[in-house]
Order: C-alpha cells, then structure tokens, then sequence
C-alpha cells in the first residue's frame, strides 16, 4: 500500500474514480479508515460523515473506495475562527419577584 493512511478529520472529494456509486459527487469528513475489513488490493473502508453545501456533517456512512481516486481537500479553519453561533435569549429578572413600585 503506497498511498498514506487515511486519518480522522481528512476531508475527501469522492468523484466516480473512487467508486461507481458516486455519480454525483460528495465530499466527506473521514472518522476514521475502516483497517480490520479484508479488501481488494488499492481498496479500503471508511467510515465518514457526508457533507451538506455548508460543510456541516448531514448523514454518517460507511463507504467503500479506491485508494487511487481518493482526492484529500485542504481542511477548513478551525472551529475558533468561526464566528460564534448565536446565544438564546435570558430573562433578566427573577420570575415571581415583586418590584418596588
């Protein structure tokens, strides 16, 4: 096996050059590579979340490739270069409490 292992965290484009089952192509987060499961030489599992258009994970899935037509994407910025998701709303006052009038 020449190609380097696939790691946690590695985004992919999967295209019809890793299988025929993407004709229309996604992208993954890889979990992990799948190492246990006996395959065909050049092949591996792996067990990736697909990505929807606004990078967050839509479906978990377990998926069989072509090492060769593996394309890796560069990663995105980390979670703290992310603007912060916004914050409910708090209640400032206590319920049930008298005010003066």
């Amino acid at each position: 096996m020449n190609e380097p292992r696939l790691r946690g965290g590695d985004l992919l484009h999967l295209t019809r050059e890793v299988s025929p089952q993407f004709v229309r192509p996604i992208t993954v987060r890889v979990i992990r590579e799948l190492t246990d499961r006996h395959t065909y030489d050049g092949w591996t599992w792996i067990e990736a979340y697909e990505l929807g258009p606004d990078g967050l994970a839509r479906r978990r899935r377990e998926l069989y490739v072509r090492r060769a037509g593996v394309r890796r994407l560069p990663s995105p910025p980390p979670a703290a270069a992310r603007p912060p998701a916004p914050r409910a709303a708090t209640r400032s006052a206590a319920r049930g409490s008298a005010v003066p009038a």
